[in-house]
Order: structure tokens, then sequence, then C-alpha cells
């Protein structure tokens, strides 16, 4: 009997959005990493039903917005005790993200 082989559709991504900093989708490390909004933006319609948002910045947010924070900073504690070669070096993007979204 011969053996059945089933086809498959190529899966193939619409518009993958571009991962460098110099395309302005995301920031340098020395200006805190993370993305841009421009590259928010772009992800965002790459990926039509995300939720992504760009960092909390602001000194005392409140509501929502605070609680994004609080775990973001929670997350990357986590990493940071993951990393520790990371976590030491000043210049990392995870110390420099973390600098930028105020993590205590």
């Amino acid at each position: 009997m011969a053996r059945r082989t089933r086809i498959r559709p190529k899966r193939r991504r619409e518009n993958p959005i571009k991962t460098s900093v110099k395309s302005g989708n995301f920031r340098p490390t020395k200006k805190g990493a993370g993305m841009t909004r421009k590259g928010v933006m772009a992800y965002r319609r790459a990926n039509p039903k995300s939720k992504l948002q760009t960092a909390v910045t602001e000194k005392s947010p409140k509501g929502k917005r605070a609680a994004r924070r609080k775990s973001y900073c929670a997350r990357s504690a986590g990493q940071m005790k993951m990393f520790p070669k990371a976590a030491r070096d000043p210049n990392s993007r995870l110390r420099q993200a973390r600098r930028r979204w105020r993590c205590r």
C-alpha cells in the first residue's frame, strides 16, 4: 500500500519587522534599550491582535500603567538573577532597560 504524504502549506510572515537599532524600531543600549514608539507601531501592524505597548517611564504612574511597571520590574528582576553577568554590567541592555522603566 502506498504511503500518503501530506502537503503542508508554507508558513510565512507577512511583514516581519526589522530588529536593528538602525531601522528606528529599537532604542540603542545607551538610550535605555527597548522598542521605540515607531517599533511598537510596526510590530502591531505586523501582528494585528497584539497589545504591545511602550515602556512606562513617568515618575509616578497611576492605575494600569503602575501595574505594568510593577510587573515588568518583577520579571526583569528574575532576569537579573538568571544572568548575573548582565546584572553586574551597568551598560547591559537589561540594566539600561530597567533604568528606563525606573525599576528600583
